[in-house]
This record gives C-alpha cells, sequence and structure tokens, in this order.
C-alpha cells in the first residue's frame, strides 16, 4: 500500500503582492496572480507545458498543467495574518475533474508524486521563499497543520 501524498504546501514570501489590491481581482484580498506567472515561468523553464495565463477564483488563482499523460491544476491563494502568525501562501495541487467527479473526491486522487516533488524543487530554489510545509490534504482541511513535513516525500 503506498503512502498518501502531500498535496497542500505553505510558505511565505515577501516576493509576491499581498497588499496592493488589483483592479482585476474579483475580491479585494484576491492575491496570487503573481505567484501563478511566476510558477508558471519555473515549469516552464523546466520544460513542462502550463496554461498561458492563470485563472482567478473569488479566493485565489489556479493555472492548470501537464506532468507525463496527466493534467494537473495548481491552486494558490494567500492566507492573511492573523496576531503573531504572518500571512502565508497556501497552494494545492488537484486534478481536473467533472462535475460528479469532484462530488466523489476525484480532484484529490491519482496525483502523481512526482508532482508535488517538481513544484517542492522551483520552491526550495528560491532564496525569496521560507518556511516551506508539506501538508495532508485531510489534515490541512481539518485544521491540523502541526503534522505537515519540510517536503512533500
Amino acid at each position: 500500500m503506498s503512502l498518501p501524498v502531500r498535496t497542500v504546501v505553505t510558505f511565505e514570501s515577501t516576493k509576491f503582492n499581498t497588499t496592493e489590491r488589483q483592479e482585476h481581482f474579483i475580491n479585494p484580498c484576491c492575491f496570487g496572480d503573481d505567484l501563478c506567472k511566476w510558477m508558471m515561468g519555473r515549469l516552464s523553464e523546466a520544460g513542462i507545458q502550463c496554461d498561458p495565463e492563470p485563472g482567478q477564483e473569488d479566493f485565489g488563482w489556479y493555472f492548470n498543467f501537464m506532468m507525463g499523460d496527466a493534467k494537473y491544476c495548481l491552486v494558490c491563494a494567500f492566507r492573511q495574518p492573523d496576531g503573531d502568525d504572518p500571512g502565508v501562501w497556501v497552494n494545492w495541487v488537484e486534478r481536473p475533474t467533472g462535475f460528479f467527479a469532484t462530488l466523489f473526491g476525484g480532484r484529490d486522487r491519482a496525483i502523481d508524486p512526482a508532482v508535488p516533488r517538481q513544484i517542492h524543487e522551483l520552491l526550495s530554489a528560491s532564496p525569496e521563499i521560507s518556511s516551506i510545509r508539506w501538508h495532508l490534504k485531510k489534515d490541512f482541511d481539518s485544521g491540523s497543520e502541526e503534522a505537515a513535513a519540510g517536503s512533500p516525500t
């Protein structure tokens, strides 16, 4: 039996916009377009095909990319600072699926462990990114972030 794949990554960085609201934001704190573009550029440099532009949700941004024969989606959002806790970027890998597959957890299935490893490589190669922590989705979604690891595997 294989171990579950850590697909949620949190990190700190002042490299990306977290304060200046843009006219094109759906909501005032919909940060992450510049982070997506940066990640898309790094993945493209590694030979990975990405969407030409990121898409926007009401909480952040996302883009699709191909690794091997599979299509993936990376979702990027910023969690605002809370008290002494600094704001953190929260990204997660999922598989684009149809409506019914989404209802039954299809977005979180069949994620190749090489995908989070590739994302970890590009994040850890940047000196402007720190405190990288990888989470199991079920732990993160339940608010249990203490079981995070420094790498996805």
